[in-house]
């Protein structure tokens, strides 16, 4: 078996146990143990690991689709596997030596931590004194490794960056043990991602440990690493779909079950006017996996033709997250409006899927201001990172 259907069906296989320890994984705000043992074994964290370091380096059209199938059994495992597999995309904007030392022992290695530069790096001759808190660090309580973005700072005051009035920024690793992780995760949905706030005081950080999280240059040649921060968007879209899939199920599971409306002579199965919203919202679920890997694939091979001009296509690709993120929330919101008064049970999987999608739609990865952006690209106007 070809080793990207293998990481595929072995997840496939495992989709009815994760949907089943649904409401455990939500009450104790992460994956459990064993679960998350399974998920490994099954091939999730290693996907984008280099062959060379025992990895499956997998295209990116399959990893999305293993994303899709982990979301569409539980959102929270879905997003959480969908950034346990981003490590090496930051690994490798170290150095070979150190992405080398990171992998030494084996590919399943996890790093979490905070994208914000919310920490400063104060310069010292042989690295960084580091300080900072970080809020949505994802699967911080079973990482090896943890980061966050840091200002540098020189000579007491932010060194200048790459734009006027904005400071260098940097990302810095640093053994998960060494960090506290303060429990603040509870959220309206993905509950199960374990996305506490991590912090450090006053810790060293080497050179070696350190990187730039926008604009680095990867040590390993592969499209995988080229731009990790737009990779991470189009693994976001995935989980997206994942859970508007996951919606549509439910639904359709709940109707055959003859499922009436108060006072109906027949099941809601029946309703022709069920049946267009059904179909209606199928559609756009459709056209919003469509839009992923059409955006997926124009960055695959501008990465592997010319990494340079990946940067070009940010504006574009960014927008389109948007509009998928909006179109699953619409699709989630009609299953869940569609399935009457016990979708708002806690015990409902569609309350679930509603409150999971809304929490992913807040996400500044898929927030409306990028159309913004794509606009000012399509007006051949400067645009920016920010908004």
């Amino acid at each position: 078996m070809a080793r990207n259907e293998g990481v595929l069906d072995r997840v496939r296989e495992l989709a009815p146990q994760v949907a089943e320890r649904r409401r455990e994984i939500e009450d104790e705000r992460r994956i459990p143990a064993d679960l998350l043992q399974k998920l490994k074994e099954a091939g999730c964290v290693r996907m984008f690991v280099p062959e060379s370091h025992g990895g499956l380096h997998l295209p990116l059209r399959t990893g999305l689709q293993v994303m899709e199938a982990l979301a569409r059994a539980d959102g929270a495992v879905g997003w959480t596997m969908m950034l346990a597999s981003e490590s090496p995309h930051l690994f490798a904007l170290m150095s070979r030596e150190t992405f080398d030392a990171i992998y030494a022992n084996g590919p399943d290695v996890i790093l979490a931590g905070g994208f914000s530069a919310q920490g400063q790096a104060h310069r010292q001759a042989d690295g960084y004194e580091v300080t900072g808190k970080w809020a949505f660090a994802t699967g911080c309580g079973h990482a090896d490794w943890l980061f966050g973005n840091c200002v540098v700072m020189e000579d007491g005051k932010p060194r200048p960056g790459p734009a006027e009035g904005v400071p260098e920024t940097r990302g810095m690793m640093f053994p998960a043990a060494d960090a506290r992780v303060l429990d603040t995760w509870r959220v309206l949905g993905l509950r199960g991602t374990g996305s506490h706030d991590i912090a450090v005081e006053g810790m060293s950080v080497p050179s070696a440990h350190s990187f730039d999280i926008f604009t680095g240059v990867p040590s390993i040649p592969s499209p995988h690493y080229v731009m990790p921060s737009l990779q991470c968007g189009l693994h976001m879209g995935a989980v997206a779909v994942g859970i508007g899939q996951g919606a549509l199920d439910e639904l359709i599971a709940l109707m055959q079950q003859g499922t009436k409306r108060l006072y109906a002579r027949s099941s809601t199965a029946d309703s022709p006017v069920f049946q267009h919203r059904l179909g209606r919202a199928d559609a756009a679920l459709r056209a919003a996996r469509s839009a992923l890997h059409e955006e997926a694939e124009s960055l695959w091979q501008t990465a592997q033709k010319d990494p340079p001009a990946v940067l070009g296509l940010m504006p574009r690709i960014m927008s389109s997250l948007a509009w998928i993120a909006e179109t699953t929330a619409g699709v989630v919101d009609a299953c869940y409006s569609t399935a009457g008064g016990n979708a708002a049970r806690d015990s409902s999987p569609l309350q679930q899927r509603f409150r999971d999608i809304h929490t992913l739609a807040q996400h500044a990865g898929v927030a409306d201001g990028w159309h913004l952006q794509s606009g000012l690209a399509l007006l051949g106007r400067p645009v920016s990172f920010g908004f």
